[in-house]
Parts: C-alpha cells; structure tokens; sequence
C-alpha cells in the first residue's frame, strides 16, 4: 500500500481510505472486512456520527478493538437526528460539537479521533466560534486534527482563511472534474489534503448502465465509461482506472472507496500492483468530456 502524508497533519494515511458509510448491518462480516483492510495496508477508516444513527461508528469501532494503534480514524460532526429518528437537521454551534464529539468517542471507544470534520457548512454557520471550539478539542487531546467535507468553494475558502485545517473531503471523479478549476491549486497552496470520494461515480465508471450525472447525459455518462474500460484491458478493472485518475491530482492525499464485500476490498488495496496511468492516459481520459464546474456557492 502507497502513504501519503495528509496536509499540515502528520497523520501518515493509505491512499486508499475505508469509506464505512457502505457498510451493511451483519457485524461479523463488517469485523472480519475491517481486520482484513488493515491486514492488507489500508490504515485510515472514515465514518460519522450521521451514519446508521451512530451505529456505523459502534461497528468500526468493535471491529478495531485490540487494533487501534493501526488505524486513523475519520469521523464527523453537524448533522443531528431528530428525537423522532424521521430525519436530522443542520447544526454546527459549538455545544452540539462539543457534545458530539464525547459521543462519538464513546461509540467508537476510543479516547482520541484522529481527523475530526465537519459534515457540511454554510457561510451562515458561525465559523469562527467552530474553528475555535475544534482547536479546544485540540488542545483537550479528544482530536488530533480537524478538517472539513464540503463541495462549496465558497465554505471552503473561509475556511482557508481562517483555521488550520488539514483536510477537505470532497466529491472528485472523471464525472466530477469540478475542483480542478481552482479549488485543488488553493489547497495545494496551503498544504492542506485532499479526501476524494465518489471517484467511480456511484459505480457508473465501473460497470453500472449509464444514467444521467451531474450536467453530463446517459450518453455522456456511457462514452466516458467505455474508454475508462479501454483504458483498463490487461492493466486494472474500470473501477482501479478511475481511482488511478483520483490519485494521480497531487493534492488529493487518499480516494475514499466504499467497501462492503471482500470483491470489493481486494480490488481497492490491489490498487498498488495495478499498472499506473501514465501522464500521456491521464491527459487523454480528461479530454475524453468538457470539464464541469461549481455553477453554486462560488
């Protein structure tokens, strides 16, 4: 497995994250797939306190018992359930993060989280009082570092401006170019790391029948897939490629990859033995569509 280190961290992470929102609910099997990514090299593990009401955080958290010097954990913080469970709502002050965050580590039992995010953010957010209240939990030793998950360039650069964070998660993919505009070169600039989800664009890089995405058609979605496959005979799967092109934007630190069968673990850490895009393929599966771009909160 490939490290890269992770922005102004010094959190040493694989370039293959364990995205743990795609979990299923049979423990055993979600144990048995964790010890197995950890055994295969993969070291960082993203979930948040909104997935499965807390109990994607009890999962990952069993299944590292007795291992937890092995892994970096990723969580997050901001969107609260609702008493009634029908739905949760935004909020990012300062007590409910404070109150989160002691949650979380209970669910995950575990007395220190590694990467601490945001799951969102708006401009109306008080982000000065968040930025303060991660630095006291900095300072406590409850987080290590901190970091936001958002697709708004406008968030984003605010938060640039004004704290020292480590990381932004963010969508990035072949269907899904728009951070290159300009995003990627201000955080490139900062030092601070890219997380990219979403590199295989709900599975329609990698095999999955087209369906519109974003701005682009079914027709689009199709073209893009097919030489995505036939950039992938004999060298990867469709899926591998796509990843490949994720990784191959210098600030993007690791692909976050939904695992839930050991299928899809073996191809996600297989990911170092597969044959490299070169530059020349990487320039041609970029011209293959127009770019897109953030048409909101620019």
């Amino acid at each position: 497995m490939n490290y890269n280190i992770l922005g102004n961290s010094n959190l040493d992470i694989s370039e293959i994250a364990f995205g743990c929102m795609s979990l299923g609910n049979n423990a055993a099997e979600n144990e048995n797939l964790i010890n197995q990514a950890l055994d295969k090299g993969i070291n960082f593990f993203d979930t948040a306190d909104l997935y499965q009401h807390g109990e994607n955080e009890v999962q990952l958290g069993r299944a590292l018992k007795g291992r937890r010097s092995e892994a970096i954990i990723a969580t997050k913080v901001g969107n609260q359930w609702r008493s009634d469970g029908s739905g949760w709502d935004w909020n990012p002050s300062p007590d409910y993060i404070r109150k989160a965050v002691d949650d979380s580590l209970r669910r995950l039992g575990t007395d220190y989280i590694d990467l601490y995010q945001l799951h969102g953010g708006t401009l109306e957010d008080p982000i000065d009082d968040i930025v303060a209240t991660f630095e006291q939990l900095q300072n406590q030793g409850k987080i290590r570092y901190y970091g936001i998950s958002s697709i708004r360039p406008n968030v984003i650069r605010e938060y640039v401006k004004r704290s020292n964070i480590s990381s932004v998660m963010m969508q990035y993919s072949l269907l899904d170019r728009r951070p290159e505009e300009e995003v990627f070169q201000l955080l490139e600039k900062n030092n601070i790391g890219v997380l990219a989800r979403g590199s295989v664009a709900k599975g329609l890089l990698a095999g999955k029948p087209a369906e519109a995405y974003l701005n682009y058609s079914a027709e689009d979605v199709s073209k893009m897939a097919k030489v995505v496959a036939q950039f992938s005979e004999d060298k990867r799967t469709p899926a591998q490629t796509a990843i490949c092109y994720v990784l191959g934007e210098p600030v993007v630190r690791a692909a976050v990859v939904g695992i839930r069968t050991l299928t899809q673990l073996e191809e996600a850490a297989g990911m170092p033995a597969t044959t490299p895009l070169t530059s020349a393929e990487r320039v041609l599966l970029g011209y293959e569509l127009v770019a897109n771009y953030y048409d909101q909160h620019r």
